[in-house]
């Protein structure tokens, strides 16, 4: 079942428990997936995971946002609705799997310095497409990089 039918679904069982707020977070995934498919590119599962993971960025940001204003109600709402896109993404990875899949990228590529961030951040996001935040993976690299 594609990403589009999964949501269809979706939405048709948050209208039927009369969820408002799930059925708004699932309408924005599927107008965002939507917009891509109608762009005339070719839509991937790497596209999807990305598209995904940019509305994840945004809604936490917005939330970041509200919460240093004091406005609690529209940052619960907007983390509510991260959670929920954040169920359509592949099963995320701990910060010790990671650690582990990025220092055998080091080891593979050499890397000695904060000067090969770049080089390794590149091939661990291609990589952990998905299962990790690049936030995190970044953070996770210089740290590497700097012991």
């Amino acid at each position: 079942m594609s990403l589009v039918d999964k949501i269809n679904v979706d939405i048709k069982t948050a209208m039927l428990a009369r969820e408002p707020n799930k059925l708004e977070a699932l309408r924005a995934i599927k107008a965002a997936l939507l917009l891509a498919y109608t762009s005339g590119e070719p839509v991937t599962q790497e596209t999807e995971i990305k598209l995904l993971q940019k509305i994840i960025k945004q809604r936490k940001e917005a939330a970041e946002i509200y919460a240093s204003q004091n406005r609690e109600d529209l940052a619960s709402h907007d983390m509510y609705e991260a959670e929920i896109t954040q169920q359509y993404l592949p099963a995320q990875m701990s910060d010790d799997e990671i650690k582990d899949v990025i220092k055998n990228i080091i080891s593979q590529t050499g890397a000695s310095s904060i000067r090969d961030m770049g080089k390794v951040i590149g091939i661990a996001s291609k990589e952990l497409a998905g299962k990790a935040e690049n936030k995190t993976i970044s953070e996770i690299v210089k740290q590497l990089l700097n012991t």
